[in-house]
């Protein structure tokens, strides 16, 4: 039996929907700790809405999200505050805050959540900026910052509670060939580096290749494939392989679900 200890994350019989339409039939997904693990699918098919689930911003209608074994939807408000304190996150668009300096963005968790005094929270951003190679533009304005600048200021921040779990909202978009190369350096290194469990959502195929120790590969409310880079490019399914290796034709349809064109375009539909 595997080491339940190296799980920190189980998701079990998850089902979650809105409306008449279920977003995750039960879903079973483990991520285990320590590692980079890449969720992917194509669009809509909720990888956002699995990590709001995951920070119980979202509720599930059935099944367990475990963390370190606690199940959070029997978490009172307190402990869940707490939880939440283990993640940081880098939102899709960075989410700086525009009127504070580069300095005062990383150093508004350290304000809000802890007592440190200034000369401690200065020795801690100015730590984290440089972990990212941005000391130098701790005075600048987020108007100043380049895109993949700001992504970086973003990262120093979501790490400058030294979280446990790091989550990555779409990191990629975006960025330019350099800006990229930039970002998944800096995810593989603070990973290692830490020793956190990191969460990438992500459409770039090429770029979690070169990262994810891990991929899930979600459909229809599942997981259609998981495993490495490597063995997801070489799955059998068809749908894994329109997916990893961006093919126009395949399981997923290019038009939506529609009344026939003919029908519809000569309003037969309405006789």
């Amino acid at each position: 039996m595997a080491d339940l200890s190296e799980n920190l994350i189980e998701i079990r019989g998850l089902k979650y929907s809105r409306g008449p339409r279920a977003i995750f039939d039960d879903l079973d997904l483990t991520i285990k700790r320590g590692e980079i693990t890449a969720i992917m699918g194509p669009s809509g098919t909720g990888k956002t809405t699995l990590l709001r689930l995951i920070t119980r911003q979202l509720i599930p209608e059935l099944g367990t999200i475990r963390i370190d074994g606690v199940d959070i939807s029997r978490l009172n408000m307190a402990e869940l505050y707490q939880m939440r304190q283990r993640f940081g996150m880098l939102f899709q668009n960075g989410a700086l805050l525009t009127d504070l300096s580069v300095f005062e963005n990383v150093a508004f968790p350290l304000r809000e959540h802890t007592k440190l005094t200034n000369r401690l929270i200065r020795h801690v951003v100015l730590t984290k900026l440089h972990a990212v190679g941005l000391r130098g533009a701790a005075d600048m304005s987020p108007a100043e910052l380049s895109g993949g600048m700001a992504r970086r200021v973003a990262l120093a921040r979501a790490m400058v509670m030294d979280p446990d779990i790091l989550i990555y909202d779409e990191p990629f978009v975006g960025l330019d060939p350099i800006s990229m190369g930039v970002i998944v350096r800096l995810v593989r290194r603070m990973n290692d580096a830490l020793g956190i469990t990191s969460i990438i959502v992500s459409h770039d195929v090429e770029e979690i290749s070169t990262v994810a120790d891990r991929s899930f590969l979600l459909s229809h409310g599942k997981v259609a494939a998981s495993g490495s880079p490597d063995e997801l490019r070489d799955a059998p399914s068809e749908l894994v392989r329109q997916f990893m290796h961006g093919m126009a034709d395949g399981p997923v349809a290019f038009h939506f679900d529609a009344p026939g064109y003919e029908e519809q375009l000569l309003g037969r539909d309405s006789e």
